[in-house]
């Protein structure tokens, strides 16, 4: 089954240098393990939120906001696309991720195909 792990983090953290340069090796250890363990299909960090606009469609006209849909504290920074065999094994991903110390993880199943 194919999951993402949405990486959720308060992005006033993840802005700090010195954290990002002491947490990249934890991450690029969790990446090796996944691709040693044949599950990773994709994952990215993201610009913050405040690059991002939302868009809509109501009655046939186009919205485009500025910033994130929802103002909350944490943001999504980014994600892996995962291909294992259950969600229990998913969410045990999902915590040996390095951002589950200072975030959370959200675990979404990825609806098959018809």
């Amino acid at each position: 089954m194919k999951f993402l792990l949405l990486l959720h983090r308060d992005e006033g953290v993840a802005a700090d240098a010195a954290f990002v340069t002491r947490i990249s090796p934890e991450y690029a250890a969790y990446g090796e393990a996944m691709a040693k363990a044949g599950i990773i299909l994709g994952g990215e960090r993201l610009t913050p939120a405040s690059t991002a606009v939302s868009v809509r469609r109501k009655d046939d006209r186009t919205e485009v906001l500025e910033g994130p849909y929802a103002e909350t504290r944490e943001q999504i920074g980014g994600f892996y696309m995962i291909d294992v065999a259950d969600i229990d094994e998913a969410v045990k991903w999902a915590a040996r991720c390095p951002a589950a110390a200072f975030g959370t993880i959200e675990v979404r199943a990825i609806s098959p195909t018809r």
